[in-house]
Parts: C-alpha cells; structure tokens; sequence
C-alpha cells in the first residue's frame, strides 16, 4: 500500500507532502500501474514546483523503494498551492478508481 501524507499548519497553508509504500507489493517490477500514477503525480508536482513557480523546496527521494519527502522552506504562494492541489485531486482519483486498499491519503496537521 502506498501512503501519502500532505502536512498543512494550523492556518490550512502547506507545508509539504511525503510518499511511501508500493502500492501492489505482489505486482513485478515496472507492471504496478497504480504506483506508477501515484509516482507520476507526485514527481511532476515536484519538478513542477520547482520550475513553475518561485517556491522554495527541500526534497528528498530514495531510489531504492521509490519514497519521497518535500517541504516547502517558506510558505507556497497560489501557484505553488494550486500545484499541490491538482497532485492531491489526481491521487484521490486514483484511489477512487483502484480502491482504498492501494493508496491511503492522510492530511495532517504541523
């Protein structure tokens, strides 16, 4: 199972998002195509962060096992918050479509 969890402060602004898990551990290498998306969405929000918009990130990726932490240093501006949005609509559609048992999505507090 995948989790990921998107950490907000206590006024709702992100503070950033960490990825972890395989959503199929049962599935061959290169075949788990729900870990696939939620790779996807999750990498190219962090590349788009980076090149879209002016938001200062940390960010952290482990190639063995594919997890995933980043945070922003100062607090996003409306692009970068709309970035994180549209990652966090994707990844709830994905879970809509292949059911909770892959993908769990927390939202927490700092």
């Amino acid at each position: 199972m995948t989790v990921v969890d998107i950490i907000r402060d206590k006024e709702g602004r992100y503070l950033g998002f960490e990825c972890y898990g395989h959503a199929d551990d049962n599935a061959q290498e290169g075949e788990d195509i729900i870990c696939s998306a939620i790779s996807m969405l999750v990498i190219n929000t962090v590349n788009s962060l980076e090149t879209l918009t002016g938001a200062q990130i940390t960010y952290a990726w482990a190639e063995e096992g594919g997890d995933l932490s980043c945070r922003f240093e100062a607090p996003p501006d409306e692009k970068a918050a709309l970035l994180v949005d549209s990652m966090l609509l994707g990844l709830r559609s994905v879970r809509e479509t292949y059911g909770g048992d892959y993908l769990v999505i927390n939202l927490k507090e700092e």
